[in-house]
């Protein structure tokens, strides 16, 4: 008899145990998970900052473009005959 109650006790340890490694392998899924979303925001980050700054760059060239076409023109004045 005081076999059977020690077999059911080790039994019971056992899933206890099993439980808790499996709860503790969802956490440390769920963090890897977590850490991936946000290695891929940070990616999605650094992207789109270096798309503005390749169109704040190409802003400026055409800024000076536009000046140096422009450069002895005052557009205030009227042309009149």
């Amino acid at each position: 008899m005081e076999a059977i109650k020690e077999k059911m006790h080790d039994m019971k340890e056992m899933r206890k145990a099993k439980a808790e490694a499996k709860e503790e392998e969802m956490r440390e899924k769920d963090l890897a998970r977590t850490r991936l979303e946000v290695a891929h925001e940070i990616r999605k980050a650094r992207e789109a900052e270096a798309a503005m700054d390749l169109h704040v760059n190409k802003a400026a060239d055409k800024a000076i473009e536009h000046e140096s076409k422009y450069a002895g023109v005052d557009t205030n004045q009227k042309n009149l005959p």
